[in-house]
């Protein structure tokens, strides 16, 4: 039986009616002792605890204990839906039904992120919907809001069962064309959400791709699809991943953020990648049926052995470059200006059906 349970998080302004509103947070639990905790801000992902094979459990999702840690820290996104749209629009335009559409350029003056200045990252979502096993969130983007045309609505539905499974099902309506392209952006580490750089080394990490999207030296998409067969970017069977973090250390980055193809079905949420914890014994499996896998290692952390001031999150922990990995689930980056790439164009009478299940459990103790 899964419990839910709602306490008052914190105070904020929401940035889409100026006025002061509370933050809640609501936990859902089983009782195995797995739980989520889910705040109104954002609609982020502020705890989620899984016990490793002795039964501790173990918050492994990054975050921060207070309103103020998200806000003071709102460039890394942590557990936030991203959107209207996720990941980079390049020069922050593009084609809408042969007219060119504006949105904000809050990258470099330049180019789009996250949805812009104020995304669905920022605002304070309504809740429409608490059920037996999760709840539903709500957010009314208004026509116009950061470039993007069309009124859309967007609910979320979060939900825990007993065997693992956490997961979410975004859906959207908008009331004119527009674009959409949302994603969750939560950083794991199996090991604990402090356990840092060396204990994201110890992961193992299969992800179902023979592609990524080729990208430039500002992470913007080329229109190329890169095979990533023989290269560090082949993680198409279970590998370490500081074995791989290792091969791409020369690099520009230094580590990864890459976008792979991963071969879904729309109407059906298949495996796409499973990371293993062999000290913990956790794992976590993401199914999905988005058809992009954002797969980043944290590498514009602060990097304490250079002397950068630590990122403090939730009981204290230094949250360190390359000590946490996303997997993020949305269409390809840039999709509006590469029109090979998976649309992201939603017209009025149209549902945007955006799902992902995020599985874990403990691998039995070696002997």
């Amino acid at each position: 039986m899964v419990r839910v349970i709602e306490d008052m998080f914190g105070i904020a302004v929401n940035p889409m009616t100026q006025k002061t509103d509370r933050v809640r947070r609501f936990t859902l639990s089983t009782e195995r002792g797995m739980s989520v905790s889910i705040l109104t801000l954002g609609a982020v992902i502020q705890a989620l605890k899984v016990p490793d094979f002795n039964g501790k459990l173990e918050d492994v999702c990054l975050g921060y204990d207070d309103v103020a840690g998200y806000y003071r820290n709102q460039p890394y996104y942590f557990g936030a839906t991203t959107g209207r749209v996720a990941n980079r629009i390049a020069r922050g335009r593009f084609q809408l039904c042969g007219k060119e559409v504006s949105v904000s350029r809050n990258v470099w003056d330049r180019h789009h992120l996250h949805g812009g200045f104020v995304g669905f990252d920022s605002v304070i979502w309504d809740v429409v919907g608490v059920h037996k096993d999760g709840i539903t969130l709500q957010h009314i983007s208004p026509d116009g809001h950061e470039g993007y045309p069309g009124e859309l609505t967007t609910n979320i539905n979060f939900s825990l069962n007993e065997t693992g499974c956490f997961g979410m099902r975004i859906e959207a309506r908008t009331k004119a064309t527009t674009a959409v392209n949302l994603s969750n952006h939560s950083y794991f580490n199996l090991a604990g959400h402090g356990a840092g750089r060396e204990a994201l080394y110890q992961h193992m990490l299969m992800i179902k791709a023979q592609k990524i999207v080729d990208v430039d030296q500002e992470l913007l998409p080329t229109g190329k699809l890169m095979r990533v067969r023989t290269t560090p970017y082949d993680f198409s069977s279970l590998v370490s991943l500081g074995k791989r973090l290792n091969q791409v250390s020369t690099c520009p980055l230094g580590g990864f953020d890459n976008n792979f193809c991963v071969d879904v079905s729309p109407n059906r949420v298949q495996l796409v990648a499973r990371v293993v914890h062999p000290c913990s014994g956790r794992f976590m499996e993401v199914h999905t049926n988005q058809p992009g896998l954002q797969f980043t290692t944290a590498n514009n952390l602060p990097d304490e052995d250079c002397g950068d001031i630590p990122n403090v999150g939730k009981d204290g922990a230094h949250y360190v470059r390359q000590g946490a990995f996303t997997l993020q689930t949305h269409k390809y980056p840039d999709a509006m200006n590469h029109c090979d790439f998976p649309t992201i164009v939603l017209n009025p009478g149209q549902l945007y059906d955006h799902q992902v299940v995020y599985r874990f459990g403990a691998c039995p103790k070696r002997v």
